[in-house]
């Protein structure tokens, strides 16, 4: 039956609800072992898959675990996903600026794997800060301070842990079927009514042209409608990192200072405003207009920072001990000129490099190395000046700048 189903995929075919739910579950249930399903899998992500493939497969996943029901919390639950970036820290800021306007925002995010950080490993950056929150305390959290950014449930979708796990090994994360799937499942499950996702585009990015974040867009949407969920999406570039840092502690600092209203219109700053004003607009039904006032109103009184303060606090975290390496490396510019291009993905690889990432699953991670770019794309810079700020606690080989920085 498995090899049936495998060689039916292979040959393009479309797979019935009964028979990826045989494989999947099989899977999960450790009946299926992981050569045939690394098998389906390259299949999938060669042949791709249909709609009706695709609402069947989100079903299996959704059905593997609990579905959360805030339904008892007031007001309109409005979530965040991004398809992951380097120096992605968007969550830090735009959740407690939306939970700051009073609507509520119950985040489940996830770890980093690769070069790619996730908001989780983030926040384990300021000590103390716990990620492990149970259904009922999530559930008073958001009564109370109307924000919670807390690791996922292990209840919740585990058929998309073992899938992605899989997946990571398996040269198959780019499927864009299988993307959809796995995104989808985890914020149906995670009872948001309305949910926004950022797709990035770009070297740095699962996804490599526009093309591709389109149809993955459509897909996630045409999703939603399956399940009375309104779905928005952004493509956004990830060509070039997201902002000036990358490295946990580094990118929490980063964000801290966009809370204050100390870091001003860089590509990260206006992501973030643009990612919150559509969630507010989502969440108190208002117009782009009104929903953008109210988020620069938000981080100009304060109210947003004083949100993440908050939720730092009540998730027991220590925001004044939030420490980077002492020991720093810098690179400078070998000529003079303007910055054309900030390669995202050679820094995401040297932060990786540094100790800022896992390449693999049982690696510590070393939350206070980083890169810290001190100038960016459009920029002037004379030869020798510091292009960047290396936060490191071992030795590292010659580091390439122009393979990170092209000047012109």
């Amino acid at each position: 039956m498995i090899l049936e189903i495998i060689n039916k995929k292979r040959l393009g075919e479309e797979l019935s609800y009964e028979e990826l739910d045989t494989i999947f579950n099989g899977y999960l249930n450790g009946d299926v072992p992981d050569y045939q399903m690394s098998s389906l899998l390259m299949a999938i992500c060669i042949n791709g898959m249909t709609d009706k493939e695709i609402f069947d497969l989100t079903k299996i996943f959704i059905d593997s675990g609990d579905v959360l029901d805030f339904s008892d919390v007031p007001g309109v639950k409005v979530d965040k996903h991004s398809t992951g970036g380097i120096g992605d820290k968007t969550t830090l800021v735009i959740a407690p600026i939306v939970a700051s306007l009073g609507i509520p925002v119950i985040k489940m995010s996830g770890r980093g794997l690769g070069y790619t950080g996730g908001t989780i490993d983030k926040l384990e950056s300021i000590p103390g800060y716990r990620v492990d929150l149970t259904d009922e305390e999530i559930s008073k959290q958001v009564k109370d301070i109307n924000l919670v950014i807390t690791g996922q449930t292990s209840s919740l979708v585990p058929m998309d842990k073992v899938i992605y796990a899989l997946r990571d090994v398996t040269a198959t994360v780019s499927s864009i079927p299988l993307i959809a799937s796995s995104i989808m499942s985890k914020k149906i499950a995670s009872g948001a009514d309305k949910i926004l996702i950022d797709i990035k585009v770009g070297n740095g990015a699962l996804l490599q042209t526009r093309e591709d974040a389109e149809k993955l867009s459509e897909l996630m949407i045409k999703i939603g409608k399956e399940y009375q969920r309104e779905i928005r999406t952004i493509i956004s570039d990830m060509d070039t990192p997201l902002g000036k840092c990358v490295g946990n502690s580094l990118e929490v600092l980063e964000a801290i200072d966009v809370l204050k209203g100390v870091e001003k219109n860089n590509n990260f700053v206006k992501l973030c405003y643009e990612l919150a004003t559509e969630m507010v607009s989502m969440g108190l039904s208002i117009s782009h207009e009104e929903a953008y006032q109210k988020v620069v109103e938000s981080v100009d009184s304060g109210l947003a920072y004083q949100k993440f303060l908050e939720l730092v606090k009540r998730q027991n975290g220590d925001v004044n001990g939030i420490k980077v390496s002492d020991k720093t490396y810098n690179l400078c510019a070998q000529s003079s000129g303007t910055i054309k291009k900030i390669n995202a993905l050679e820094v995401g690889k040297l932060s990786l490099l540094l100790g800022a990432g896992k390449e693999n699953i049982d690696d510590i991670i070393d939350y206070t190395v980083g890169v810290k770019l001190n100038k960016l794309v459009g920029e002037f810079v004379e030869k020798g000046e510091v292009l960047a700020t290396l936060y490191v606690n071992k030795d590292i080989l010659n580091v390439s700048v122009d393979r990170i920085f092209t000047i012109d």
